[in-house]
């Protein structure tokens, strides 16, 4: 089955297709302002993983390789061909899976917090056990309120909750019913290698918040040396999320890269 998805086609026919994919505990209304500013010269896919938001009643395993198949299916379902690949935190993962495997079918990544399927980054694999472990043992509740206020990537939205919407960003967070917490499944095992990385020819943007978590900095960094076609960029004053937390100038940054492809 594959994962739900909304199309938004203001746009002309023959426009590009942009296609937008979420972390994990949230869904595809974090790309809200992307929306508005990207609709009207691009036909949009937003795509609600398994376990969130819209595709919250389908079920696991949700590891890279499974939630990479249901994204390739919501495509394929929407019919389209060849995509600009817009993904943050897991799914950056899904996008890097996607370019690797089905290269044809991907125009262009643009990574958020990138994360490299299969290969540990010790600070978030130890906040997400946590979380697991808190939403076992109290519940999903508990869960949720310690990820949104204690894991680290959300600094700069709690330090700055007017200015970056802490209280829009804790709205989607708590409609996360928590099944990739509680039961994550028996996930298929993913290692891309060095080699897999270098084969990636696509035009990539990779861009991480001034005060990113170090994991995702060392991630931007290994795909920056390791990519054939890669821009590297940081957003000032911005943290884990600088799409959300800053809008403006991220998706300036992001419009200025995407012109380049298409005209």
């Amino acid at each position: 089955m594959a994962a739900v998805s909304k199309t938004i086609t203001k746009a002309g026919s023959a426009s590009p297709w942009l296609t937008m994919v979420h972390g994990m505990s949230q869904n595809h209304r974090v790309f809200s302002e992307q929306v508005c500013d990207f609709q009207d010269h691009y036909r949009i896919l937003l795509i609600d993983l398994p376990g969130h938001g819209l595709s919250e009643k389908i079920t696991g395993p949700f590891g890279h390789r499974e939630l990479a198949e249901e994204v390739l299916a919501a495509i394929d379902e929407a019919g389209v061909s060849r995509t600009h690949y817009w993904g943050t935190h897991t799914g950056t993962a899904i996008g890097i899976f996607l370019a690797i495997y089905h290269p044809q079918r991907i125009q262009s990544l643009i990574l958020e917090g990138a994360v490299l399927p299969g290969r540990n980054m010790p600070s978030v694999t130890s906040e997400l056990r946590r979380t697991q472990d808190i939403a076992r043992a109290e519940g999903i509740g508990e869960a949720r309120r310690h990820w949104f206020d204690k894991s680290q990537w959300f600094d700069i939205i709690r330090q700055r909750p007017k200015e970056c919407r802490a209280e829009m960003q804790w709205q989607i967070i708590s409609e996360f019913q928590g099944e990739p917490w509680l039961n994550p499944g028996n996930p298929a095992p993913v290692l891309i290698g060095d080699k897999e990385l270098k084969e990636i020819s696509h035009p990539v943007l990779i861009y991480n918040g001034e005060h990113d978590l170090s994991d995702f900095i060392e991630v931007a960094v290994q795909l920056k040396v390791l990519l054939r076609n890669v821009r590297r960029e940081i957003v000032h004053e911005a943290g884990g999320f600088p799409s959300w937390e800053f809008p403006e100038r991220t998706n300036r940054l992001v419009a200025n890269f995407l012109t380049r492809l298409d005209h």
